[in-house]
């Protein structure tokens, strides 16, 4: 009896890495360029769509701080979802309204049969894209941008340099990952 229960324990010990692992070794980096088509429909790029072959569906929601669009694979949502979630108090009044503000604008995205995906056309006014986007890797998550908007750096050099350094010579940030 006791053996059986260890063997299930070490298997689903063995299935949750396998899940933790195929979360975290997803890593969509560099960008793309597409065009809109009249109907808000975009080519996503194919060096990404390989990525997600298991995964189905993406989320899609405003950035926080910036003017462009963020999409999680479901699994990354998911775990953002429960993390802030462990982090608020449901009785608290504000955290309440914060979790609301966080959840309730957001698209579950699905591509079609020919490798697109649409775009809502309230987050195509909120963030300004017209025709022509860039999608750019942000190692779990992707950024759609109007074009426009990334043809100059983020940064100035100079100042990219000194942050980075800066960064690079302090105390590493870990956070804490459930596992």
């Amino acid at each position: 009896m006791h053996g059986k229960l260890w063997g299930i324990v070490v298997n689903c010990v063995f299935l949750q890495l396998e899940m933790y692992n195929k979360v975290w070794d997803m890593q969509f980096i560099g960008n793309v360029e597409a065009k809109m088509d009249a109907k808000g429909r975009v080519f996503f790029p194919a060096s990404f769509r390989k990525l997600l072959q298991a995964e189905g569906r993406l989320i899609m929601r405003k950035d926080i701080y910036q003017d462009c669009l963020v999409l999680y694979p479901e699994d990354i949502w998911n775990r953002q979802l429960e993390d802030l979630r462990s982090r608020l108090n449901r009785w608290n009044p504000s955290h309440q309204m914060l979790y609301r503000q966080f959840v309730s604008d957001v698209e579950v995205i699905n591509l079609d049969a020919n490798g697109r995906i649409l775009i809502p056309k309230r987050y195509l006014k909120i963030c300004g894209i017209v025709l022509d986007v860039r999608f750019i890797g942000m190692d779990d998550t992707i950024e759609i941008w109007a074009k426009e908007k990334v043809d100059v750096p983020f940064m100035e050099p100079e100042v990219f340099g000194r942050e980075l350094e800066k960064i690079m010579s302090a105390e590493p940030f870990n956070e804490k990952r459930e596992e």
